[in-house]
């Protein structure tokens, strides 16, 4: 048998060897780069001119032909670039450069485990180069992605830096597992969200792709589409974000790099609250409202209100942003290099909030022979975010100055933080937000180390061998302590835990090791083909632990030795893995008909023995139309092409092991003993997305015009999802596969060149994306309810058939009725009450449009770019305002201005029922606090200046630029919150789109300096 296979594997070797290879004469090999910028270029043809014989580069811009003589020429031909001629003569290797005709075409394009250009793509792909963000202060990798890229969706989940955002492409496909995309950089699997594992934080996680240096990228590859993205299998259904760094480029003598940049941030607006007296009076009118003496309950005008503070302006302060950065890239024919340093640090607008990061990156390329070549790279960072409480979390900073009465002071007589039972301050009803910042320690303290190693070797002239290991590992250290004067410290009744203090650890750490054979021919100058087969292993490895204590001696001794009580602690430790084999191939006959078949084979160790393995599979094609004789008389047409695709990707980012049955600790008849906790499900298996494109290509009078459109419609079936199962079982759900979720809409990118003369140059990009999401099927059609609990219904959120993700639930509201000033509600079952029963859809969370808009102009060393992003038609529950326009207030909260508008007589016209202290009628969750979410920001505005070449060259510099920076400078909206675009539940599928106390994001002015030697 063994025998049988090797004779099978010479077969095919022997079958892929191009009759060329035993021509008579000379050999050339070679390599073809792009006069712009060094890149190498893969897919480019070259044939000997006058012959048939014909070769094209491979993934690495190389190639190889036979010639049969010196005087042979050779003739490089590919869409976007300018036909090259070159003549042999004595030499056997020739390099050359090849200049663009038209950049988007040539454009060199990551496609997953190889390289293309972008006249070759089959699939849905939105590239974005480093130029549209390079001035831009994003924080994080994701980040850089807002508004670039038709049918990406990014939404930062509030202002605190380092803090999470969540990333959509093309919607939501799950419901209880990950809608993340998959983020590869330089071909290594990354972590992406949060890392941290503590509570309090008011749903603001952390963001892991904060821990890398934007800076470091050369350019970001989206891939939308099962073509595109069904090489990564059971990872991809929501979608794929291709990462490549900058690297070193041969014969490009080294270059240095300085880049200084500093600002300042401040929140893009202040929540506007009641002054004391403000406050005093709505008070006293809703106790009289309720029939009861307001001097009774302690409020008395020039008593109560003798103090006015306004605690947003004692938590807020305007922050200091900077970030240096250091950077060498350069190489030769057979080495290249890049290597930077960046530090980054930014104070977040409450005070005590900061996040500094350190990092730093090294990459070396090394051709050793012509046949073979290796490299490696190494990324590691250090950050330190010092986090305050967050958001809608009870004891929150920016929460609590929101809530805080006026009446009393962060301070006492003697300059010390006020707490409750303070003597100065008899009664102090709350806690002191600026003790809540000031006092606690909350520092995450996070390690990244990113690397891996390559070799490849070409065994023949067109069949490469490719093996990478690679690693990505994070070690996390939570130190908390919050001291006895804070609330979560103990001063509250409820805890009274004279301190409380948390240590954890987290180690998330993915080896990927990944080997690939890489096949490439041309026939008779026609056919190309190309082909890719790899195994790929991936092992995770997430190691934790936790302890807290309580009863501290006192506030100066704050670590868990010293707690009197350590009164919890645990350790895990979970692998888990994922074994795959795939393949891609690649056919076009004369760059006018393409076809691309693409299949991944995964097996999983998260999901059951009977479902451990499958198959995904995906098929496109494409027909570049301008290539048509007929269509030869429309000179202004470049390049026309229509493609199609189809396939299948899955989803396996759930938890570890829950096709497993579980035992738990349980009590039967007065008797402790171990009881089944969880029904195993053998089945069980991952979710999986049926996904179908057409898309077209154009572009126009010499690419001044590009447009790119493409139309998908997704079926994500198999959901993982809690079943309903008899309860004769004992049981009344087990962990299965049941629903049915719809994504489809449509993209449209747009580029121009509107001017280009004399030194002017004005570009324009535009991208547009509609989606339309819908749960199509779940186990019933009963409501599945998320969110927040609130007053009046079950919950803010529903998930129900029929409708999209993000769906608001409550009560319909109707007006107040202007006799009375009470609320009016919807009473949908018609039984002459208000109840929870009453509930209905009320709203939804998804854009009906959303997209970018980026301008660029230069002019003799001048740039100006202004990028415009904005949603329209999405929703957005504004929970804040059931609390700061509470009109059945407790007296404990104070309220926004927008109570001035409230109903006070008869006859009042006005959407605020009247305030009655402690009636919670008029306060029920319903679609009063429903409001457009549509919004157009001005995310960045960068006017930069390149000194003149006259003038650097003096002082002995290659260039020097000097530029400024805003971002999120104004916002275009009717939303009556601080800021329509956040979302304080950070990557919530089913609670979307609520705004609860959050912080509002930042808007960061600052001034930059580049030096390039």
């Amino acid at each position: 048998m063994r025998n049988y296979y090797g004779i099978i594997f010479c077969g095919v070797l022997v079958a892929m060897l191009p009759v060329r290879l035993w021509a008579q004469g000379q050999r050339i090999t070679g390599r073809v780069t792009s006069a712009q910028d060094g890149q190498q270029l893969p897919g480019v043809n070259i044939q000997v001119k006058g012959t048939t014989t014909g070769a094209s580069t491979d993934a690495n811009g190389s190639y190889s032909i036979a010639v049969p003589n010196g005087n042979a020429v050779l003739v490089l031909t590919s869409i976007g670039l300018i036909t090259q001629e070159v003549t042999v003569g004595n030499r056997t290797v020739i390099n050359v450069q090849m200049q663009e005709a038209l950049n988007e075409l040539a454009q060199v394009v990551v496609t997953g485990y190889n390289t293309t250009q972008r006249k070759d793509i089959t699939g849905s792909i939105a590239s974005i180069s480093s130029e549209k963000f390079k001035d831009i202060p994003v924080a994080s990798l994701d980040q850089a992605l807002q508004g670039q890229a038709a049918g990406v969706l990014v939404t930062q989940s509030s202002g605190t830096p380092g803090g999470g955002l969540t990333v959509r492409i093309r919607g939501n496909t799950s419901i209880s597992a990950s809608n993340r995309p998959l983020f590869i950089i330089d071909g290594i699997q990354i972590q992406s969200g949060a890392l941290t594992s503590t509570d309090g934080y008011g749903g603001q996680g952390d963001n892991a792709l904060a821990l890398l240096n934007p800076n470091d990228i050369e350019s970001i590859q989206v891939l939308k589409d099962a073509s595109a993205k069904a090489i990564y299998g059971s990872r991809a259904a929501n979608g794929v974000v291709l990462i490549t760094t900058k690297r070193g480029k041969a014969n490009q003598k080294t270059t240095i790099v300085a880049d200084v940049q500093r600002g300042i941030t401040d929140i893009v607006k202040r929540p506007q609250m009641l002054n004391s007296s403000q406050l005093l009076n709505l008070q006293r009118e809703a106790v009289v409202n309720a029939g009861q003496d307001p001097d009774k309950l302690g409020l008395i005008k020039g008593v109560t209100d003798g103090i006015n503070t306004n605690w947003l302006d004692r938590v807020l302060r305007k922050g200091v942003y900077q970030q240096y950065q250091l950077s060498a890239q350069g190489g030769n024919e057979r080495t290249r290099f890049y290597i930077s340093g960046n530090y980054r640090d930014e104070e977040g607008v409450l005070i005590n909030n900061r996040f500094n990061r350190l990092s730093g990156t090294m990459t070396v390329d090394h051709n050793a022979t012509p046949k073979l070549s290796f490299g490696s790279n190494i990324t590691v960072s250090r950050a330190l975010n010092k986090r305050v409480a967050g958001d809608n979390f009870l004891d929150g900073v920016y929460s609590g100055a929101l809530h805080s009465l006026p009446y009393y002071s962060p301070y006492n007589d003697q300059g010390q933080l006020t707490v409750p039972g303070d003597p100065d301050y008899p009664g102090f009803p709350n806690f002191n937000p600026v003790a809540e910042a000031l006092q606690p320690r909350q520092n995450v303290l996070t390690t990244k180390m990113l690397g891996g190693v390559y070799g490849e070797y070409k065994f023949l002239d067109n069949l490469s061998f490719k093996s990478r290991a690679s690693i990505d590992y994070n070690s996390i250290i939570e130190d908390i302590y919050f001291p006895t004067s804070t609330a979560t410290g103990g001063f509250t009744t409820s805890l009274g835990q004279q301190g409380y203090g948390e240590y954890n650890t987290n180690l998330v750490a993915n080896f990927t090791s990944t080997n690939t054979f890489n096949y490439n021919t041309i026939i008779n100058a026609k056919h190309r083909l190309n082909a890719l087969a790899g195994v790929e292993i991936l092992k995770r490895t997430n190691r934790a632990g936790q302890v807290t204590g309580q009863y501290f001696p006192s506030n100066d001794f704050t670590y868990i030795t010293s707690a009197g009580v350590v009164n919890r602690g645990s350790s895990s430790l979970v692998y888990n893995g994922l074994f795959s084999g795939f393949a891609e191939v690649r056919y076009d006959y004369k760059e006018k008909y393409l076809l691309q078949a693409t299949g991944r084979y995964d097996g999983s160790s998260r999901f059951g023995p009977n479902r451990q393995f499958g198959l995904f599979p995906s098929g496109s094609v494409a027909w570049r139309l301008s290539e048509e004789d007929f269509m030869s008389k429309f000179d202004f047409l470049s390049d026309l092409k229509i493609r199609a695709s189809y396939g299948l990707t899955g989803n396996e980012q759930i938890g570890d092991f829950l096709f497993l049955g579980t035992w738990d600790v349980a009590t039967y008849s007065g008797s402790s003993g171990l009881g089944p906790a969880r029904l195993p499900n053998p089945n069980l298996q991952w979710e999986r997305t049926r996904e179908a494109n057409i898309g077209l290509d154009a572009s126009f009078f010499n690419g001044r015009l590009s447009v790119t459109f493409d139309a998908y419609n997704n079926i994500t079936d198999k959901l993982l999802f809690r079943q309903p199962i008899p309860l004769t079982s004992g049981f009344g759900v087990v962990q299965g596969n049941i629903g049915k979720i719809n994504n489809r809409g449509m993209e449209l990118t747009i580029s121009t060149v509107n001017i280009d003369k004399q030194g002017l140059r004005w570009s324009t990009d535009v991208n547009l994306s509609l989606n339309r999401n819908k749960v199509v099927e779940l186990a019933t059609d009963e409501p599945i309810y998320a969110g927040y609990q609130a007053s009046g219904v079950t919950g803010t959120n529903a998930v129900l058939p029929g409708q999209p993700l993000g769906t608001f639930w409550g009560l319909k509201f109707l007006g107040v009725d202007p006799a009375t000033g009470n609320a009016i509600y919807d009473d949908k079952n018609g039984d002459g009450r208000i109840t929870p029963d009453d509930g209905q859809v009320i709203g939804n969370a998804q854009a009906k449009l959303f997209g970018g808009l980026t301008n660029r102009l230069s002019y003799k060393g001048f740039e100006l770019n202004v990028f415009f992003q904005g949603s329209f038609g999405n929703r957005i529950l504004n929970l804040t305002k059931q609390t700061t326009v509470n009109s059945g207030s407790s007296l404990g909260f104070n309220q926004s201005v927008d109570a001035l508008k409230r109903w006070q007589k008869e006859g009042d016209i006005t959407s605020v029922p009247r305030y009655v202290y402690e009636n919670t009628y008029n306060n029920y969750l319903s679609s009063r606090f429903i409001e457009d979410g549509s919004y157009l920001r001005l995310k960045n505005i960068t006017l930069g200046y390149n000194l003149p070449k006259t003038l650097v060259n003096r002082i002995k510099v290659a260039n020097v630029r000097v530029y400024a920076s805003a971002t999120n400078l104004c916002t275009l909206t009717n939303y009556s919150g601080p800021d329509p675009e956040v979302s304080t539940l950070d990557g919530s599928t089913t609670a979307q789109g609520i705004d609860f106390n959050t912080l509002p994001q930042v808007k960061n002015i600052a001034a930059g300096l580049s030096v390039t030697f």
